[in-house]
């Protein structure tokens, strides 16, 4: 028999080189892809109720009888409207139907149907925007609503679905193990797909559901673990007995617990004879590189050097000076190699690298280089890893034999979600901010208050304290929708409006050495306020700064404007955030919510998740996440879990998957199908 994924969709009724084209679009090739296409909703016909059982503006679905058919009318060209007049038992209400006028016509007066679209009021009148309907004997199902592009009628893939469902089905071939089948007790992949397309009920539909996101979470789960297991070769960079006392003693303050937990966790890996391959995430001003400090003090003591890889020159320098305070008195020589400098000062820095003068290197892209060239490299970190893509990464530990790697990341996301995003990394969690740190107040208001809180912001400049005011642009845009407040011209009017008040500008159109400079005058206090683009987003730590106002706030992710807000409150001093946003949508009023209750990034990036998606967070392009079908990355962790049991103990005992082939060709085609990579 041939299997439905070796099936052109066009073997389907009705499907010509046009519907091919159609369903070509939603990644629909053959009758497979189509079987595999799921359903993103559905319509409950079984469900329907009277009109004032709904709320308006909501979706509603009413059983109604047709009492009477209007004339068509012609709003405008290619539009027609028509309507009719129904009673659902308890009042009359208008029907409208856009363009629609197969529907309009098959229409009956005086028999019932159940249909589906949009209530509203107007007044003391009832009005339902149709968008589908049925006769209300056969309005005893769930209708599949699919994810569709323009062209593609709901009804063509629903008939479509319906003969691959008869025909072809049968035909699929199931890759999940019996013994896993069996012990989680998982519905039969034939059966699941028939009761997620068409289910009988929304018991059979959830055990579908449960069954298929499984599946999906199953093979990504295993494709990762293949991935990690292919990447644990041996290390020549292995340390033994670390003594980290003279680190800790030299420490000006004491660790958290938290850091020292993962310092540990990260030694563990050091001694082993496999590569670290370890995310350290944590949160904004959690101290992640006070534990990068220690990881490479530990390399520096048995004569490894260490490599540290940031997204910008700030914060490759930030990186060197915060470094070099912890491990100069130590003895540890640091340099900072980065696009900027000249080609003299380029060569003598790889030249003191190559020849094992320098214990640690903090940089730029400008590591990547054929030119550097490490003594004896062992460890390399890459800070802010979503910022970089996949190959970079390994770019950079292609210059040792299986260095060990440490990846940073200030963006927090739950823990097992970030096993899966990042697939071959172990996950060590700073959950624990240093002693004294206050929580940011912060308050959203409309562009009408920004005077009243620039004299807010200059009452506490007047204090001696320092601010930063953000914003999305950094000149003026004319053919801008939206008028955004921009940087330069930000800054030349609060020149004019803030006499006696020393006020710089930074963004990222700037060279190098003048970012470096304006931020050198921030940092040592000679700028009061900074007007700056997200640029200053990661990395700059100006303690004296107590007091932030983001224009535009809507512009902004959660997560980024949480990083943004990090860059203050990082003294002892209570700090402000103000957010400028007259965006009143229900999605903006509630992310503004998020960032006024909480300061903790791991419930910002959870709602930030929520509202964009994982894919949009992390962006496919860097992690070559596969995009899932039906299985929900943030919703299902507590099935993640179970997935990831199963199949730590399936490779347990097949640990390249030679007794279940099936499994084996559908994690290839997966681990293809994402261009070798998954993070």
């Amino acid at each position: 028999m041939e299997r439905p994924e070796e099936i052109p969709v066009t073997r389907l009724k009705n499907v010509g080189a046009k519907r091919q084209a159609l369903y070509q679009k939603i990644g629909i090739q053959t009758v497979g892809d189509l079987l595999r296409h799921y359903p993103r909703d559905y319509i409950d016909y079984t469900s329907a109720g009277p009109a004032r059982n709904y709320l308006p503006g909501s979706q509603a679905i009413i059983q109604a009888t047709v009492l009477r058919k209007l004339s068509p009318a012609i709003i405008r060209k290619g539009m027609v409207v028509y309507k009719a007049v129904l009673n659902d038992g308890l009042e009359n209400l208008t029907l409208v139907i856009f363009n629609n006028e197969y529907a309009y016509y098959g229409l009956r007066a005086g028999e019932e149907y159940v249909f589906c679209g949009k209530l509203t009021r107007l007044g003391s009148m009832t009005q339902l925007t149709m968008t589908s309907f049925l006769p209300a004997s056969e309005a005893d199902v769930m209708r599949p609503v699919y994810s569709l592009t323009e062209g593609l009628a709901p009804g063509m893939v629903v008939n479509n679905m319906k003969e691959a469902v008869a025909d072809y089905l049968s035909g699929m071939t199931d890759p999940m193990p019996e013994e896993v089948l069996d012990g989680f007790h998982l519905m039969p992949l034939t059966e699941a797909i028939q009761q997620i397309h068409f289910p009988e009920n929304a018991a059979l539909l959830e055990k579908a559901r449960y069954r298929l996101s499984f599946e999906e979470l199953f093979l990504l789960d295993t494709a990762l673990m293949l991935l990690r297991a292919r990447s644990r070769a041996a290390t020549s960079a292995r340390i033994y007995n670390a003594d980290m006392t003279p680190f800790y003693q030299s420490l000006p303050f004491s660790p958290t617990n938290a850091q020292k937990r993962v310092i540990e966790e990260i030694l563990s890996d050091l001694t082993a004879p496999c590569p670290m391959n370890r995310l350290l995430q944590g949160d904004v001003g959690s101290g992640k590189t006070m534990v990068a400090a220690a990881a490479c003090y530990a390399m520096a003591g048995q004569g490894f050097q260490s490599a540290i890889m940031a997204p910008t020159e700030i914060l490759a320098s930030q990186h060197a000076k915060t470094l070099e305070k912890f491990l100069k008195p130590l003895g540890l020589r640091i340099g900072l190699l980065t696009g900027s400098m000249t080609p003299k000062q380029k060569e003598l820095l790889r030249q003191e690298i190559a020849a094992g003068e320098i214990d640690l290197v903090a940089g730029t892209h400008a590591l990547l280089q054929e030119s550097t060239v490490f003594h004896r490299l062992g460890l390399v970190i890459t800070d802010e890893q979503h910022r970089f893509g996949v190959e970079q990464r390994q770019q950079l530990g292609k210059k040792a034999e299986n260095p060990h790697v440490l990846v940073m990341s200030a963006t927090p996301i739950p823990r097992t979600l970030a096993l899966i995003v990042y697939g071959d990394l172990d996950v060590s969690i700073i959950d624990e901010l240093p002693a004294g740190r206050q929580p940011i107040e912060t308050f959203s208001i409309h562009s009408d208050k920004r005077r009243r809180a620039l004299g807010y912001i200059r009452e506490h400049l007047d204090r001696g304290e320092q601010g930063y005011i953000i914003c999305p642009l950094i000149e003026e845009n004319a053919d801008s929708e939206i008028q955004l407040m921009a940087a330069e011209q930000y800054a030349a009017a609060l020149r004019q409006e803030m006499p006696g008040v020393t006020i710089g500008l930074l963004h990222g159109r700037m060279r190098p050495a003048e970012k470096d400079a304006v931020m050198a005058e921030f940092q040592s206090g000679a700028l009061q306020l900074l007007v700056a683009t997200t640029v200053v987003e990661v990395g700059v730590d100006v303690p004296n700064a107590t007091i932030m106002m983001i224009e535009n706030a809507e512009r902004f992710g959660l997560s980024q404007l949480h990083q943004l807000r990090g860059r203050i409150g990082r003294g002892s001093r209570k700090s402000t955030c103000i957010l400028v946003s007259d965006n009143d949508g229900e999605d903006n009023r509630r992310r503004l919510s998020v960032m006024k209750q909480s300061c903790d990034g791991f419930v910002i990036a959870k709602e930030d998740l929520k509202l964009r998606g994982a894919g949009d967070f992390f962006g496919s392009r860097q992690h070559g996440l596969p995009s899932l079908a039906m299985a929900d990355l943030l919703e299902d962790t507590g099935l993640l879990a179970q997935v990831q049991r199963a199949v730590k103990d399936l490779l347990a005992v097949d640990p390249d998957l030679s007794e279940h082939p099936l499994l084996k060709q559908e994690t290839d085609r997966l681990y293809h199908r994402s261009e070798g990579s998954f993070n």
